[in-house]
């Protein structure tokens, strides 16, 4: 499984890419968490973690779901693009085929993101993927996007 777009390939976080990128790319603790989830339950590939890789095979961030769609058919997104490779609409271009991967799904209708009011960077990202504010919780602003019929 994985997603080819304009400038970029997505893959999903398992063991066996995880061992091919763990040199190249810092491993958070959201990703040695969902390797461990993905071990209990295999159906939860694809609703975790993807890696971001760029021309020439260089891992330029993660991207990925908190988890498979909720009863109210919705997903929560998140990402995150190294330093180097930010401002270049790499996090745009990732975010927004991934988006699509999950609308394909029937029990797909919104996903959701997060980021802080101060993240100037994130919001260009969300607002330019069309994705709505939809309230403010203390310094941190919710989006959604609904399934377009």
């Amino acid at each position: 499984m994985k997603i080819n777009t304009k400038r970029l390939t997505l893959i999903p976080c398992t063991n066996e890419s995880l061992s091919s990128i763990e040199s190249h790319y810092p491993i958070g603790p959201h990703i040695e968490s969902y390797v461990n989830d993905l071990e209990q339950n295999e159906s939860l590939l694809g609703w975790g973690v993807w890696f971001v890789i760029a021309q020439e095979n260089v891992v330029i961030g993660d991207i990925g779901f908190k988890g498979k769609p909720d009863s109210k058919k919705s997903v929560e997104i998140g990402y995150g693009i190294i330093e180097e490779a930010q401002n270049k609409g790499f996090a745009t271009e990732a975010v927004q085929n991934l988006i699509q991967w999950a609308f394909a799904f029937e029990e797909v209708e919104i996903v959701k993101a997060e980021c802080l009011e101060d993240n100037i960077a994130s919001i260009k990202v969300l607002e330019k993927l069309g994705m709505k504010k939809v309230n403010q919780q203390d310094n941190m602003l919710e989006w959604e996007l609904v399934k377009p019929r």
